[in-house]
This record gives C-alpha cells, structure tokens and sequence, in this order.
C-alpha cells in the first residue's frame, strides 16, 4: 500500500510547528505580563524582596553557617539593609538636595553655552527649554506613578510597598532552605530535579547581577566622584550619587549621569575642565566595560547590549521607572532559564545523564 504523500514539504511544516511554538510563547508572555500589571500592588514587592534576597543572600548564608538561627540571621541581615538602605539614601539624599540647585543652574549654563556657540535653535531661550523639561518630567512622572499607584498615595504606596518587601525579605531568607523541597512538591512528575536547577539556575543569575552592580556602582561612583572633586567640579558629591543610582539602570543610567558631569563642568569651569571630566567619564566607563564587567560578573548570564537595551524599554513601556530597574534582572534569570533548560534536554539526546541537580551549591542559591 503506497504510503500517502504529505500535503507540505517537510520544511513548511517544521517552520509552521516553530510558529506555533512562537505563537504559543508569546501569548503566555502576554498573559503573564498582563496578570502582573493587573495585580501589580502583590507583584512589586515581591519581585523587590527577590532582589533583596538576591543581594543579601550571602550574608545570611554566612551568619547561618557560623550557627547563627536562621531567623535571627534573618533579621540582622534584614536589619543591615535598612540601616545600610538608610543611611545611603540619607546621604545621596542630602547631597543632591544640596547640591541640586547648583548643579541644575550649572545645567543651565551650559544649555545656553551650547545655544550660544553652536547657534542650535535661534532665538530659543534656555528657560523655555528648562520649562518644558520639567513640565516634560512631570507628566512622564505622573503617568508612570498613576500606572503604577493608580488610586494610592505615592508615598504611602512607597512605604507600603517598601514594607511588605522588607517583610518578604525576611520569610525569604528565613526559609530558603526549604526551596528545594517546594520545588519538587510543585512540580509534575518526574520533573522535580529540573524545576530544582532551573529555579537555582535563575536565582543565581539574579543573585550575580545584583551583587555585580552593585559593587560596579560603588566603584563608578567612587572613581568619578574623586574625578570631580580633583577637577573642582561643584556638586561633585551630587553627581557620584548620581552615577551609583543610575548604574542599576545598565548603559542609560551611566550615559545620563555621565553626560550631566559633564555638562556641569563645562557650565562652571569652561570647556578644558569639561573635557578632562569627559576623560574621567570615559575612562571610568572603559575601566567599567574591559575589567570590572569580566571580572565582577563573569559568573552571571551575559547578555548583548542590544537585549538590555529592548529590556530596558519593554520595562519602561510596562511599568515606568520601576521597570527599568527589574527589566534587566528578570531577563538575566530567564537567560539562565534558558541554559538550564537547553542543558538538561540535550543530555539525553547525547546519551549522557540528564544534570539537572548540576548548578550552583545549596549554600549558594537556596532561593
């Protein structure tokens, strides 16, 4: 019996099964997306708390390790963020407040030094550009807040939100060791230990991220700090604040507060001064990029700049501010994802052990 011949060529169909496969992805991703924002008050402080725990991971491990309880290891650790949170916000805080007029007339300065030299919009006076800045970054401002908090005060949803996030920080690291063994309840059958190394896999590539920022914060901010301060730059205080904050917003955060220094020194201390300052930058930036970029996180899930870059918006499109600070990380843990998944399917195909219990130790990511 002549067998019936297929109504597609063999390609069409494995191109059309991938679309389906695309299709069926995408719609998961938007469903996933919408639940989210619909219930963004619960989903904010828990992504936030992640992120914390993520970050304070370590310490725990090592105050439970040196046979601390792991609850009052919890709370000490939860206890450091506030103090260290604190404390940094104070002073990041006063010194922009401090500095905050200097630095926007500075701004200004320069704006009109530009206007002036280059002849960039004839007849256009630089406190209408200012003007339409803020008036710019309110409504950006507002509608980011009014997407995110609609219906809530913005400082009561901060403290709330900041709060609920300390408090899951807390059960977080409290009870991380019992990870594996929810992991293994949750999952299908047979299935246990590949949700087990992929939820590490993903938590250590938010855990890598964290911690790698934030040591590259310090240090960017530190370096150009100094710069300034050697080049008599005013508000240089401000601005290092300024870079560490802008850090965790990778490539935009660093160009934006790079570009404010600059400008700043080219308002108070002419175009010498602002050119070594664009020096400081830029060697800040390559020290960053050629050293501190390999060494610091090259454990974590590297991604090309063009996919932070259409994270970053995706984020902003979805959630504001908020989500370009969560965009980046969250795509770290589904790369991570991804390679865990790719890993653990393609040790049968070569006959070998599925490696699913491979990865990071408990110690490291019992998230």
């Amino acid at each position: 019996m002549q067998t019936p011949k297929p109504l597609l060529p063999d390609g069409a169909r494995r191109t059309a099964a991938w679309c389906c496969v695309l299709l069926l992805v995408m719609g998961v991703t938007a469903v996933a997306v919408w639940l989210c924002i619909v219930l963004k008050t619960a989903v904010t402080p828990v992504l936030l708390a992640l992120l914390g725990t993520a970050l304070l991971g370590p310490v725990h491990r090592r105050l439970a390790a040196h046979g601390v309880n792991r609850s009052l290891a919890a709370g000490l650790t939860c206890a450091a963020l506030v103090a260290v949170v604190g404390g940094a916000g104070y002073i990041v805080a006063t010194a922009l407040i401090d500095t905050g007029g200097q630095i926007v007339d500075s701004l200004k300065d320069a704006g009109q030094w530009i206007i002036d030299h280059f002849g960039v919009a004839d007849g256009t006076d630089v406190d209408d550009l200012a003007d339409n800045a803020k008036n710019l970054v309110g409504k950006f401002g507002a509608s980011a807040a009014g997407g995110l908090l609609s219906g809530i005060s913005l400082v009561g949803s901060f403290v709330a939100t900041g709060l609920l996030a300390l408090l899951l920080t807390f059960f977080f690291l409290r009870d991380s060791d019992r990870a594996a063994n929810l992991a293994h309840t949750i999952a299908p059958r047979g299935t246990g230990d590949l949700v087990e190394a992929v939820g590490r896999r993903a938590f250590e590539a938010v855990e890598g991220f964290m911690r790698g920022t934030t040591f590259i914060a310090l240090i960017d901010a530190l370096c150009i700090t100094v710069g300034l301060l050697v080049l008599s730059v005013p508000g240089a205080v401000g601005l290092g604040a300024l870079v560490f904050v802008g850090a965790y917003i990778p490539y935009l955060g660093a160009f934006i507060s790079g570009a404010v220094a600059v400008l700043v020194a080219l308002a108070d201390r002419g175009l010498v001064i602002a050119a070594w300052a664009l020096g400081v930058v830029l060697a800040v930036q390559v020290l960053e990029g050629h050293v501190l970029q390999p060494v610091i996180q090259s454990r974590t899930v590297q991604m090309h700049p063009a996919m932070i870059m259409i994270a970053l918006t995706a984020g902003a499109s979805v959630a504001g501010i908020l989500g370009m600070l969560l965009a980046v990380p969250l795509c770290a843990a589904a790369f991570g994802v991804i390679g865990e998944l790719r890993k653990g399917y393609a040790a049968p195909e070569r006959g070998e052990p599925p490696e699913a219990g491979e990865g990071p130790p408990a110690s490291r990511a019992d998230a």
